[in-house]
């Protein structure tokens, strides 16, 4: 079994799911170019929670956690089978504290793309937490702890958004950011280029421009549980390298 890679899409709008978009394209082309994962556990900005819950049902159901949007999207099932057992290896892997939690379900931030990615649902996908109470260097270490299911054929897998700031949202901006925007995303990719995850653990240090990308953490963590299951030998290829709306960010990683 080839040691898998890990990713982490910048997801954007819940409408990326039925479009066929150079977002949608880019997730397809990195399914490519690596081997078809046996399980996928997903790292989800929505589901940002108090403690680390760890989802471990047959059959998870579809969360349709947004709204206003079009009847399409919630007719989108993304009925992919669970992985109780792979579930249960990772709660043992994880140091910190978690428990098991099926009040949620797989989200649009995870099947938004992975309607694209592996569009005939045949891999069973799980989804961990994100703990809001935790420290960033927290986050990362439980991506270091999970690392070992890479060798198993496991594709560990974030989604979210590097810069993500919605009450900033410019419409009027289209497929462009701001300045501070460009600034921050490309302070990241420069350092995962580099294998510097400490410059990104401490990415408050940024101040201003920190603040204005990563109003809450929800949706820059899901990259830190990625970096920390990444080995430094590991080749860092870059997709989607845009902002987008002023203040949302869509670049996404292939790591391995």
């Amino acid at each position: 079994m080839p040691k898998m890679p890990v990713i982490f899409v910048g997801h954007g709008s819940p409408m990326n799911a039925i479009e066929d978009n150079i977002y949608s394209r880019g997730w397809r082309e990195m399914t490519k170019l690596i081997p078809k994962p046996k399980a996928i556990v997903s790292i989800s900005a929505h589901w940002y929670t108090k403690g680390t819950k760890i989802m471990n049902e047959k059959n998870p159901k579809t969360i349709y956690d947004m709204y206003g949007f079009p009847k399409e999207l919630y007719e989108i099932v993304y009925n992919s089978l669970g992985n109780p057992d792979l579930a249960q290896k990772s709660k043992n892997l994880i140091t910190k504290e978690s428990e098991f939690d099926n009040t949620w379900g797989i989200d649009h931030g995870t099947w938004s793309v992975l309607v694209h990615m592996y569009p005939d649902r045949d891999i069973p996908v799980f989804q961990i937490s994100i703990d809001a109470t935790a420290s960033p260097g927290v986050h990362y270490e439980i991506g270091k702890e999970l690392k070992s299911l890479r060798d198993e054929g496991v594709l560990i897998f974030g989604t979210g958004n590097i810069v993500h700031n919605l009450r900033l949202v410019n419409w009027n901006t289209g497929d462009t950011g701001f300045d501070w925007a460009y600034e921050f995303d490309n302070y990241i990719k420069e350092n995962i280029q580099n294998g510097n995850h400490e410059n990104i653990i401490n990415y408050q240090s940024l101040g201003d421009k920190a603040k204005l990308a990563v109003p809450i953490a929800d949706h820059f963590y899901p990259m830190l549980y990625i970096l920390g299951a990444s080995d430094k030998a590991d080749k860092v290829q870059v997709f989607n390298d845009k902002c987008i709306l002023g203040s949302l960010s869509m670049t996404s990683y292939l790591i391995g």
